[in-house]
């Protein structure tokens, strides 16, 4: 490791936040957790926990926590973002001039209107001098809090910056692996939440395993069409940040997103099915904002036209799986001729 292991700060107390900031305060490096909420600051500073978010988990006694926003990144070179996308500029308004030259990651995964608007363009729009990053992977918080073996990736165009991030955040449970497609690895973050509520909806349908691995798989097509339609490189989506990312949120029922989608699969409204997530579900504003992209672009995305169709059209769901099932039946792999001719330095 490098010895420029901190100070770190991690703004936002849910269970991502939380979890990195444990992960890296357990193997030695000064980080500061910031939230808004002064009760659980107090928890998880006098009890070393934070039952809201991950009941049950012990956190390091190292980890310091804070409720001025201010104090906790006004020495750290190093600042995560784990902040729901609806709070982020109302945070980064308060700090954005302090972030210039700073390392700035963000965690957030979600896509905003009007436009067609990333996480990372609200931090560079409020914080131009930032030097900003994206960490997205197949990491479920509650197991990467009990200590499971993860890795995830760091994406930004600056190697040097991605080399910073793997020296503070990697550990003996996380591999930090690097990307230099930011804007893919930030896509692939967002756009996997949508797939996972229909996979969360097929497994309370009782669908079979063919029928699963049909949906991640094509998924994966689908979010990868888009994503190079907008720039982004094909063999970003076979790493991490792809097909390792869709895998574990499709799969695993720790996935809020799956939940989601599982309650919607049981009968429940949408309103019902968010509600008694009691989190922050990005791939239900994702959906509404990639049917609209998709549609203005002239992209192909049946899974999240299907999918529309069912929570914001009152179209049934017969109808939309028999309309799926009848459409062109088109090529397997889209990008095979691309990646077999496309050289591998500097992917």
């Amino acid at each position: 490791m490098s010895n420029s292991r901190g100070p770190v700060a991690v703004l936002g107390g849910g269970s991502f936040g939380t979890t990195l900031a444990n992960l890296m305060a357990a193997d030695g490096v000064p980080v500061t957790l910031w939230l808004r909420d002064a009760a659980v600051a107090e928890e998880i500073s006098q009890q070393h926990s934070n039952t809201r978010y991950l009941p049950g988990i012990e956190l390091d006694s190292k980890l310091r926590v804070t409720t001025d926003l201010l104090q906790a990144v006004e020495q750290a070179p190093v600042i995560f973002l784990a902040i729901p996308s609806s709070a982020l500029r109302s945070v980064l308004a308060q700090i954005g001039p302090l972030l210039a030259d700073r390392i700035v990651v963000s965690t957030t995964k979600g896509i905003q209107l009007p436009g067609f608007v990333l996480m990372s363009d609200i931090i560079e729009e409020a914080a131009p001098k930032a030097r900003v990053a994206v960490l997205s992977g197949p990491n479920l918080a509650r197991e990467m809090a009990e200590g499971a073996l993860t890795a995830t990736v760091v994406a930004s165009p600056d190697e040097a910056l991605c080399q910073a991030v793997q020296d503070v955040l990697g550990g003996s449970k996380l591999r930090v692996y690097a990307s230099l497609d930011r804007y893919g690895v930030e896509l692939g973050g967002a756009l996997k939440n949508v797939y996972a509520i229909i996979a969360g909806m097929a497994a309370a349908l009782g669908m079979g395993e063919n029928t699963k691995s049909m949906l991640i798989t094509r998924a994966l097509a689908e979010m990868t069409r888009f994503a190079v339609h907008m720039g982004a490189n094909p063999l970003t989506f076979l790493g991490l940040a792809g097909v390792g990312d869709l895998i574990v949120t499709c799969m695993s029922p720790k996935s809020r997103n799956y939940r989601v989608g599982f309650a919607l699969g049981e009968g429940k409204s949408l309103d019902e099915a968010v509600a008694s997530l009691g989190q922050v579900a990005e791939g239900v504003n994702t959906l509404r904002v990639l049917k609209q992209k998709a549609d203005a672009e002239g992209v192909y995305m049946p899974l999240v036209a299907g999918l529309h169709a069912i929570l914001f059209e009152q179209q049934p769901l017969d109808k939309v799986i028999g309309r799926l099932m009848s459409a062109e039946q088109k090529q397997d792999v889209e990008f095979a001729a691309f990646m077999a001719c496309t050289p591998l330095e500097g992917v």
